[in-house]
């Protein structure tokens, strides 16, 4: 009788992380689409992830999109 070989439960392994990849990068674009959409949800992110908005400001000036951080702190002081 053979050995049996670990490659069914490797495969099995490989298609789940390949799965939760596809899942984390539609929902990093998910949120994106929402922050990129929304001055209130940009707002809601801000007073409990601020570091996240962070990173949405950065990747928007590292593609050439300015004036958002500013629009937003505006809106935002005009709210209080």
């Amino acid at each position: 009788m053979a050995p049996k070989t670990m490659e069914p439960m490797a495969r099995r392994i490989f298609k789940g992380v390949i799965l939760l990849e596809v899942a984390g990068v539609f929902a990093a674009y998910g949120l994106f689409h929402k922050m990129n959409s929304s001055q209130d949800f940009r707002g809601t992110v801000n007073k409990y992830f601020p570091s996240v908005l962070e990173v949405f400001y950065k990747s928007n000036e590292w593609s050439g999109i300015y004036g958002i951080r500013e629009a937003d702190r505006e809106a935002w002081s005009k709210q209080d």
